[in-house]
């Protein structure tokens, strides 16, 4: 797995660079990982219908509004997919996996898709697939800006409020996040990690 490390990146720039990625996959068939963080942004996936109050950017990925922010680490897959339902069974068992370790509280919602503890999310899920390869990926708010995050319920779902990992007193670096991550994606999907 070819991973790379972007930092802070705008997030039209990284979704051109990802379009990139993701023709490079179909081409030799090798799995990449991108791990980055955007500045503020609102997106929103196929749920364009609503009126969200918020400056968004429109993606081709799935799901509704997400917020995007320093402080969340997001892992955007190019993976090569033969079946998506198994793929994203992985992709849950990693993060299942990870969350399970930091808070026995924190539960995946299928319903809602998304990792939660009781009625905060603090990680989200969003895929497409295209000619065999995965887009877009997963968010996880480590140490965000909660009031912007307030702006908007997270994926336009009532009752429910952003939150992050060191809102509920986990106190855990993005880095360190990161790189647990990346250990459960190389167990998980048996892959080995070259940057």
């Amino acid at each position: 797995m070819i991973v790379y490390r972007w930092g802070v990146v705008e997030y039209k720039k990284a979704m051109k660079e990802m379009r990139e990625i993701h023709s490079f996959v179909q081409k030799d068939k090798k799995n990449r990982l991108i791990v980055c963080s955007h500045p503020k942004v609102f997106t929103v996936g196929s749920d364009r219908k609503k009126e969200w109050g918020v400056d968004t950017i429109y993606t081709d990925r799935g799901g509704s509004v997400t917020c995007h922010s320093e402080g969340q680490s997001i892992f955007y897959f190019c993976f090569v997919v033969e079946y998506p339902f198994v793929f994203y069974k992985k992709v849950r068992e990693v993060f299942s996996n990870f969350f399970s370790r930091l808070n026995k509280n924190i539960y995946f919602d299928k319903k809602n898709p998304g990792f939660y503890i009781e009625n905060r999310k603090i990680s989200s899920l969003g895929f497409r697939y295209e000619n065999g390869v995965s887009l877009h990926g997963v968010s996880v708010n480590v140490d965000v800006d909660l009031s912007f995050h307030s702006l908007v319920p997270p994926c336009g779902l009532e009752g429910i409020k952003p939150g992050s990992l060191v809102n509920e007193g986990i106190l855990i670096s993005q880095r360190e996040v990161e790189e647990e991550i990346l250990k459960e994606i190389c167990e998980v999907f048996g892959e080995s990690l070259q940057t």
